[in-house]
């Protein structure tokens, strides 16, 4: 009985060839990302926002009234609240920014939360209350720092790992991969607005990982095939590196996805954000490991004596006498 391959034996795709033009099209996404996040912003959730947060259900419609719901906590006092839905078309999550002398004394962000849901639940015959909560400005704040230095720890970590591991060069590469795809995934959350919270944090380091893992696969069969092959052009090389490692990484990526996807459709909208940037993640960081950190060992010069050690002065006098030389 023959085993099904997904990836025959001598699958032989040309990657690099199209290195020029896939490497200016990331450059591009990346550019285009960080343009998204800076005009349109993340979508803060309470975590990263502070405020107050109410969810809710509206049991007797299929469309929640999201522009009433609007007017009727503006009129509270508390300015313009985000009203979005949240789940099914029935359910809303309502944010409302509390003033900062508010939102950091507990009884007093107890007592809006209480008013704002009192003020829906009388207008409102069917409305019912999901879950509410309340984070302070000062509060949120540190969340979004510890948030940056996480993920800047994560990615210099992972580059320091590879330095160490391979070589500088291949630090590099690593270290420009896992940018290219936080960078990717940030300008998802900002085209679509999906809520930015902790758990898309987690979804973030979740990618660095997954794109940590195949880079060094590849990254480990090229310093193989650099010691074997002293003579081979380095592009051939690299397209010889990640055709043999094909077939471990699409078993890796189908397997996730086959758990992804139907979580992801079918899933709680809580974790919405969080499966959707794992499984964008799962796609960039597969193609950051063939098309940006593969490339860039070409531009960066490393050759087939990458791993040889030089030899010092005294082995080169002992080689002479021995008459190598």
């Amino acid at each position: 009985m023959k085993l099904l391959k997904l990836v025959p034996d001598d699958t032989n795709i040309k990657f690099l060839k199209w290195r020029v033009p896939f490497f200016v099209v990331s450059l591009l996404l990346i550019a285009a990302s960080w343009a998204l996040v800076m005009t349109k912003g993340l979508n803060y959730g309470v975590d990263f926002a502070g405020g107050l947060e109410v969810r809710a259900t509206f049991t007797e419609r299929t469309d929640a009234p999201v522009a009433e719901l609007r007017e009727d906590i503006e009129g509270l006092g508390y300015g313009t609240p985000v009203v979005q839905r949240f789940g099914e078309d029935n359910q809303v999550s309502i944010r409302v920014r509390l003033p900062d002398d508010v939102s950091a004394n507990n009884e007093a962000a107890q007592e809006a939360a209480n008013t704002v849901v009192a003020e829906l639940q009388g207008n409102y015959p069917d409305f019912r209350l999901d879950g509410n909560d309340n984070v302070s400005g000062k509060v949120s704040g540190e969340f979004r720092e510890d948030a940056v230095f996480a993920l800047l720890a994560a990615m210099l970590a992972v580059a320091l790992y590879i330095w160490i591991r391979f070589e500088w060069q291949f630090g590099v590469g690593g270290l420009f991969a896992l940018f290219h795809d936080v960078s990717l995934a940030l300008g998802m959350f900002a085209l679509f607005q999906i809520e930015f919270s902790l758990q898309i944090i987690a979804a973030i380091l979740a990618i660095i990982g997954y794109s940590l893992n195949d880079t060094i696969v590849i990254y480990d069969r090229i310093r193989e095939n650099l010691k074997k092959y002293r003579k081979m052009p380095l592009p051939e090389l690299l397209d010889l590196s990640v055709n043999e490692t094909l077939a471990r990484t699409v078993m890796t990526s189908l397997t996730l996805l086959i758990a992804l996807v139907p979580l992801l459709f079918f899933g709680p909208a809580s974790l919405f954000g969080l499966t959707a940037g794992i499984t964008l993640g799962i796609f960039v960081g597969t193609y950051s490991s063939v098309y940006m950190s593969a490339p860039l060992l070409v531009w960066m010069g490393v050759n087939s004596n990458s791993f040889i050690p030089e030899e010092s002065v005294a082995d080169k006098q002992e080689k002479k006498l021995r008459g190598e030389v």
